[in-house]
């Protein structure tokens, strides 16, 4: 065995090419009302994700507790900081299992807002029928990815449920925490959403953004302090958060 090697894990992402969808936005004629009805998928969309820094970010992932552990922090996602990024409540209904029926074609048109044929949606112009289409499109290429330029019966199945955040949290931390247990490898999830939730995370502050010194981002994560962690959104300023346990600060709360 080679001792003197460093043994680290490799990650990637799969990150679908979103630019048709992108392309696609434009024609949402009512961005507020789209978002209203559909939540922040268009931020989804419209997200740069820099995956080198997702690549960092992973490597400080622990298994045991399920969080990212930096030296003087620790971050999780949760439900409600994913609902939050959404835009989409998590609803009452029992959410994806995979053990869902597969529903009949008539079915799946009707969600749609389609007729007999697929080309009176063009004929008439029909908004309602552009946007469930765009955004199964969206949940089916961006949300819950498998097979590229491929909406599966699963992203189907969760588009029709209409309660789509605690399964992109479970997809997420399945997907890490068996590449994490296998070495590295491949990991398969809503890669934007994972990347606006871990900066929404960072400082906004020019010198930060900027990095006039030009740190590495394995250099910029080690160097932040407490401090410095955007802990939630300003939005859930309402919210109670509980983020200390006694004397201890950022003590991951086991099962919350």
């Amino acid at each position: 065995m080679d001792c003197g090697r460093r043994n680290t894990k490799k990650y990637n992402f799969r990150c679908t090419n979103l630019k048709e969808l992108r392309k696609l936005s434009s024609f949402v004629l009512d961005p507020l009302d789209f978002k209203q009805c559909h939540g922040k998928l268009l931020s989804v969309l419209s997200a740069d994700v820099v995956e080198r820094l997702l690549s960092v970010l992973v490597r400080f992932y622990d298994p045991l507790y399920r969080c990212f552990t930096f030296p003087d922090y620790q971050l999780v996602p949760t439900l409600v900081g994913y609902a939050c990024l959404l835009g989409i409540l998590v609803s009452n209904k029992v959410p994806f299992s995979g053990i869902e029926e597969i529903h009949r074609s008539h079915i799946i048109a009707e969600a749609l807002h389609l007729k007999k044929e697929a080309t009176s949606f063009s004929q008439a112009g029909s908004v309602d029928a552009f946007e469930a289409i765009f955004v199964l499109l969206i949940y089916g290429l961006a949300l819950f990815p498998n097979i590229d330029g491929f909406v599966d019966v699963n992203a189907i199945r969760i588009f029709l449920i209409g309660n789509p955040v605690p399964t992109l949290l479970g997809d997420m931390y399945f997907s890490l925490h068996l590449r994490n247990s296998k070495d590295g490898g491949t990991i398969v999830c809503c890669v934007p959403l994972l990347y606006k939730w871990f900066i929404s995370h960072l400082p906004q502050t020019p010198a930060f953004m900027e990095n006039e010194q030009c740190l590495r981002w394995s250099q910029i994560l080690m160097s932040l302090t407490n401090d410095d962690i955007v802990w939630y959104d300003s939005a859930l300023g309402s919210l109670e958060i509980i983020d200390c346990c006694g004397e201890f600060s950022n003590v991951p709360l086991i099962g919350t």
